[in-house]
């Protein structure tokens, strides 16, 4: 499937060295989006909503986020993430028995990213200029495919498909893609997972919880 993609864009008249830049370029920005998102946008909703201290949250989910990165499966850490945000940070199990497994199913904020910045790569290298309209479709039916997402390695590909042809894109190109999605899956696994324990946090603050952060 890879290979007849490249040979397909080679045909297209796409240069072999021009094909390859873009797609570091491509892993970049949602590496970037990834990081921007967990490190900036969750703090940021820690410190202001949540009233907790993002730092010490941050290294008290060493255990899972590294679990997490490593097995590409949020389903996998689920475990070790309940652990973590009860013993570490103090919240009830009350809440963590709610909020943690809804977010390892419908919270895969990180998954959503990646899906958006994919579909927008995809339509660049077959040329195709997405109205507005379109990529306000394309973001809409991320974070859809996202909900509906398994928390299993690589789920993010197989809803690929289906955005793809909301937009009319072929979903073979999504061969051209695969040789690098499997270190993407892993980052975005991370964020998915941290997402949930951040979501725990705030909940259990907003419900009166004392914590240890």
């Amino acid at each position: 499937m890879v290979a007849t993609e490249i040979a397909r864009q080679i045909q297209l008249g796409n240069n072999i060295n021009e094909l390859v830049q873009r797609l570091g370029i491509y892993m970049l920005v949602v590496i970037a989006g990834i990081l921007f998102h967990g490190l900036v946008t969750l703090s940021v909703i820690l410190k202001f909503v949540g009233g907790v201290n993002p730092l010490k949250h941050f290294r008290n989910m060493a255990t899972p986020l590294l679990t997490a990165f490593s097995t590409s499966s949020t389903n996998a850490t689920l475990p070790l993430t309940m652990k973590a945000v009860e013993e570490n940070d103090g919240v009830s199990r009350k809440i963590i028995g709610f909020t943690i497994p809804l977010g390892a199913t419908v919270n895969m904020n990180g998954t959503a990213l990646y899906e958006c910045v994919a579909v927008l790569f995809i339509a660049q290298i077959y040329g195709v200029q997405l109205s507005v309209i379109q990529q306000i479709l394309v973001v809409f039916t991320s974070l859809l495919a996202a909900i509906g997402a398994a928390g299993i390695p690589m789920a993010g590909i197989v809803m690929m498909a289906i955005i793809l042809k909301t937009v009319g894109l072929p979903v073979e190109a999504i061969g051209f893609i695969l040789p690098v999605d499997r270190l993407l899956d892993m980052f975005r696994t991370a964020l998915n997972t941290y997402g949930d324990t951040c979501a725990a946090v705030v909940i259990a603050r907003s419900e009166g919880e004392k914590l240890k952060i």
